[in-house]
């Protein structure tokens, strides 16, 4: 503590002598001047690290001079001491970043505990944070091996979520890695999990709302012809990246639901997508819709009629309602929709398509610039929330409040960080995704797959008579024997979809309404 520098301005600063020796008994060092002018100098001449600064003083006022302080070291914390309690004083300097607001008279321990707050609260904070999660390991731990129900998963997901943000800033990184033991762990029985029961889900009233039911289930009660909703599907959007941008949006509305929902398998847009669109499983979407279904091996793209699906499924359901449909895959798209929300204003449904985070996923893949700014789950959702903070996304959403919209925000699926490859064989008709294959005649490890030998029980087309589907099992990749090596260092630790993983089938589902 003796480190600690403080710099103490107060044109009465005499009277305030029992505080300071206080403060020097607990180790502090602590400079005293007797006014602004005096505290600009000081300043200038040493490194302080923090600054007590009184707000009612002669001369250049608290307010005056820290203007004056923070235009020359903008990063040095300042707590206001002042008898005022105006509204307008609080807010001034709250509006200059003060780093705390305390109110005259201020007893020694008021002073001690600022200063820890603002000095040492990352050491406080790591320490408390790594002494919690040492006592919700083995809850967890025994948790996750008693674990029977989707229920279940979902909250376990959530809580493994919950610490591993609480732990990416700590100083103990010993911590943060027992938990990404913990993760591997948590994905090898959930794995084990989905195998048992995902063909039962289908079937009886203890399901999970999956992709092709989460139109009718969640969305459907939420529209009205009284209040306009957006309904917005962010491509590829994990439960950690929600979290990770929930508080900007907070700023505009305020959540009054949030569930997780199950991906269906494969857990890859041009499945899971076109179910929440079609309210129908892919064989369904296959059997009814010939004409704009296509498999894998088909020429095309395999998303490009979701608002022929979502229309058919509203028809279906009996939904009379004025929607119009739009997707996002650039800048420019995006900029234009922004600044034209207004036109929307009279549809009871608008449904937004956002393409950016899958555009993220497949750019970390192909660039190397991409691969550096998110080699991990935190700089993959650091990058995530640094482009939703400057998206037209985040425009919409805020024009959307002042229109009075109702807010839906959710996902296809999540992605998974692929680390460690299992070498597949199949022939020239195999599916391309490195977390799923569907063809015949595959070859692969068995312990690191689900395979799905008839595709009719998992509701999934079948591109030919002896076709047949593999899911990658938590963070596991597909490779092939031809150019092993080359293609095992090109795609290890990039983020993959199609496979079966908590990050991947356990994704975010938010209602909201305009503050």
């Amino acid at each position: 503590m003796s480190n600690i520098s403080v710099l103490w301005v107060d044109d009465e600063i005499d009277l305030l002598k029992p505080h300071i020796l206080f403060l020097e008994n607990k180790g502090y060092k602590v400079t005293t001047c007797q006014s602004g002018t005096e505290a600009i100098e000081e300043i200038q001449d040493q490194n302080f690290d923090i600054v007590l600064l009184d707000e009612n003083m002669p001369g250049l006022t608290g307010l005056e001079t820290l203007t004056e302080i923070k235009s020359k070291r903008n990063s040095l914390p300042v707590i206001m001491i002042t008898k005022s309690e105006e509204e307008y004083i609080m807010e001034e300097a709250i509006g200059s970043k003060i780093a705390d607001y305390l109110i005259k008279p201020v007893n020694p321990n008021q002073i001690l505990l600022s200063l820890k707050k603002n000095l040492d609260h990352s050491r406080l904070v790591s320490e408390k944070t790594t002494s919690n999660y040492q006592q919700e390991f083995r809850k967890i731990a025994m948790d996750m091996n008693m674990i029977n129900s989707f229920e279940e998963w979902q909250e376990l997901y959530k809580k493994l979520i919950y610490w591993e943000i609480q732990l990416e800033n700590i100083e103990d990184t010993g911590m943060f890695e027992i938990l990404e033991s913990q993760k591997i762990e948590a994905n090898n029985l959930f794995c084990k999990f989905v195998e048992k029961n995902y063909t039962n889900w289908f079937e009886g009233d203890d399901k999970p709302t999956m992709s092709h039911t989460l139109f009718k289930d969640k969305v459907a009660p939420e529209l009205s012809k009284e209040q306009p909703t957006l309904l917005v599907v962010v491509d590829n959007l994990r439960y950690d990246q929600w979290m990770a941008f929930e508080p900007i949006i907070n700023n505009h509305y305020k959540k009054t639901k949030e569930n997780s929902y199950y991906s269906i398998l494969p857990t890859a847009t041009q499945y899971a997508r076109n179910a929440i669109f079609s309210g129908l499983m892919p064989s369904e979407m296959e059997k009814r819709h010939p004409y704009l279904w296509l498999n894998d091996t088909d020429e095309g793209g395999k998303n490009m009629h979701e608002e022929a699906f979502l229309r058919a499924q509203m028809k279906r359901l009996g939904l009379d309602y004025q929607m119009e449909y739009h997707k996002i895959t650039s800048l420019r798209d995006g900029k234009s929709l922004a600044n034209n929300f207004k036109s929307q204003k009279d549809n009871d449904l608008v449904v937004v398509v956002y393409n950016f985070v899958d555009m993220l996923s497949h750019s970390k893949t192909e660039m190397e610039v991409i691969k550096e700014l998110a080699s991990n789950d935190k700089s993959y959702r650091s990058l995530t929330e640094s482009w939703f903070k400057n998206s037209p996304l985040l425009e919409m959403i805020q024009k959307a409040q002042q229109l009075g919209f109702k807010l839906i925000i959710t996902t296809d699926h999540g992605t998974i960080n692929s680390k460690n490859p299992s070498k597949v064989i199949g022939d020239k008709n195999t599916s391309l995704n490195l977390r799923y294959k569907t063809g015949k005649s595959l070859t692969y490890e068995e312990k690191d797959v689900i395979a799905v030998k008839n595709p009719k029980d998992f509701y999934l087309p079948s591109i030919n008579m002896s076709s047949s589907y593999i899911f990658a099992k938590g963070d596991l990749f597909f490779a092939y024997p031809n150019n092993y090596n080359h293609y095992v260092s090109y795609y290890r630790n990039t983020y993959q979809h199609g496979g079966v993983s908590l990050e991947e089938m356990i994704i975010p589902f938010a209602v909201l309404s305009p503050r």
